[in-house]
């Protein structure tokens, strides 16, 4: 079961729900956590984060908002959408759900995995078992 951070979490409980994921609630990680989590569900590169985080004041690098992105990520906090080599957006909704991604205008939206109907798939290898399919489907304006 996937650990979640609620829009509706006071900012103090940041440090609590990090602590829970097993991480330090460094002053930036709980910074980040609050400008990423506060909004609901989204998607962030760490540029977008990065930006919005300078914008707020708050004295942050790049490698280390990819550091607590990746860090976030390995806890459950979110998941990572690779759209393409080097290109990753990072998603607040853990839940089990696939997307559209706009190639023209780099963005991505969520649809219901009920929406989708996989068949075909090869058996995986032994001693594995299929744990998740991902969808994105690929759109252009």
């Amino acid at each position: 079961m996937a650990l979640t951070m609620s829009s509706a979490i006071p900012g103090s409980d940041f440090a609590d729900r990090l602590r829970v994921a097993g991480l330090r609630p460094t002053r930036q990680r709980v910074a980040l956590a609050r400008v990423l989590f506060e909004g609901g569900h989204r998607h962030v590169t760490a540029e977008s984060l990065h930006a919005e985080v300078k914008a707020t004041r708050i004295p942050v690098s790049l490698a280390t908002v990819y550091n607590a992105l990746n860090q976030f990520r390995d806890a459950g906090l979110l998941r990572e959408v690779v759209v393409a080599p080097g290109r990753s957006y990072f998603d607040t909704n853990t839940g089990h759900h696939h997307h559209f991604f706009v190639e023209t205008d780099n963005e991505l939206y969520d649809f219901p995995s009920d929406d989708v109907t996989v068949a075909g798939l090869p058996a995986p290898p032994k001693g594995t078992k299929v744990s998740r399919v991902d969808v994105i489907v690929r759109v252009r304006r």
